[in-house]
């Protein structure tokens, strides 16, 4: 059974759901022992480690930790671990689950994992506010035995599980689709970044430029768009008053804002490669846009917390998960298949991990609000 907790940090509330004890993680070569549920947790491309603990009875006492909460997919994010929670096949594994959101402050997030681990947490989740200075928090949770795991923005470690999907390569896909789509090769591409100091941004913008630069005749123009939709509105209207006209755009969210400062500049189509907003879908396909959309799934918050209950259970897993990137093609989009005009503009479509089965409906998710009421 659930219990609710209301420790509140920002503006998310905490959902409760169990106990202590020592865990050692051992890191083995990935092909030497059999995988837990090898179709969903796939190694990232170049993982050689497993990761394992002693097994440990439940129901346990679980956590997120989030730290930014500044746009909608940080909600349907919190939403989609709740809603996936609530059912009554993993509810069983649950004692608790407290969620907490920091912010962007990584001492307040650091701070809010050491008072969970203090209290004797399982397991605990988080995005990181930064890819580094987890190192200390990580050894502190070795030693108390509680099981970390970083997704999103994960951090640049090898001793606790990251569950991510490729995010190199996710923006690379993106930044290739609108090159091969460009009607000339001369002109400017503008490249909206998210939230500076998260990994995923960091890794996304290398994608991109592994694509743009050194391109003879192409100019790439840079803005920060921090994953929201009415700052990606802004600043790409911005740079089109600044630049005049562009050739392509690459936006690592926030493309519902990306394509309405498009609609109020009049702007000519251009290809645009940008995440999966309902809005966003919509609009490129009712005024015939060319665009590839890549998302980023909320639902990365409910396979880490599988992977946190699998290694509480004594299974393994790759030490680093890298989960495939489901992807929307412009001439693709159907209205009630891959969007819909009856779902909220932010909410991001294509969120599913199959292969996981994890399948949220959108009536499970509305049902899940981010103050726990």
């Amino acid at each position: 059974m659930f219990s609710l907790s209301r420790l509140r940090i920002g503006r998310f509330g905490a959902l409760a759901v169990l106990a202590g004890a020592w865990l050692v993680a051992a890191a083995t070569p990935a092909g030497a022992q059999e995988m837990f549920q090898p179709q969903c947790f796939k190694p990232m491309p170049g993982t050689t480690k497993t990761i394992s603990y002693p097994a440990k009875p439940g129901p346990w006492r679980l956590a997120l930790v989030n730290g930014f909460v500044g746009n909608s997919w940080r909600i349907q994010m919190i939403q989609s671990l709740k809603a996936w929670a609530t059912r009554p096949e993993n509810a069983k594994n649950f004692r608790e689950l407290k969620i907490v959101s920091t912010g962007t402050d990584v001492a307040a997030q650091i701070a809010a994992i050491d008072n969970l681990i203090a209290a004797g947490y399982d397991g605990i989740i988080f995005i990181a506010v930064s890819p580094t200075a987890f190192k200390p928090v990580i050894a502190r949770a070795k030693r108390a035995g509680t099981v970390l795991a970083s997704f999103d923005n994960v951090v640049d470690s090898e001793e606790i599980l990251l569950v991510n999907e490729p995010q190199v390569e996710f923006e690379q896909v993106k930044s290739q689709f609108v090159f091969d789509n460009l009607t000339t090769k001369q002109g400017k591409v503008l490249e909206v970044r998210g939230l500076p100091g998260n990994s995923v941004d960091r890794d996304r913008s290398i994608g991109f430029h592994n694509v743009f630069d050194k391109k003879p005749g192409i100019e790439s123009v840079t803005v920060v768009g921090n994953w929201d939709d009415g700052t990606v509105q802004k600043v790409v209207s911005d740079a089109v008053a600044t630049h005049g006209q562009f050739i392509g755009m690459v936006t690592q969210h926030g493309t519902t804002g990306l394509m309405n400062a498009l609609k109020d500049a009049k702007h000519p189509k251009i290809p645009v490669g940008g995440a999966g907003e309902n809005g966003s879908l919509r609009m490129i396909h009712d005024g015939g846009w060319t665009s590839i959309a890549r998302v980023q799934s909320p639902a990365l918050s409910v396979v880490a917390m599988k992977g946190v209950i699998a290694l509480l259970e004594g299974k393994k897993l790759p030490q680093h998960v890298g989960l495939p990137v489901p992807t929307l093609y412009s001439k693709d989009l159907k209205d009630g298949v891959n969007y819909s005009t009856s779902l909220p503009d932010n909410f991001q479509a294509g969120a599913d991990f199959k292969d996981c089965d994890v399948v949220l409906s959108f009536q499970e998710l509305l049902k899940q609000t981010p103050d726990n009421n």
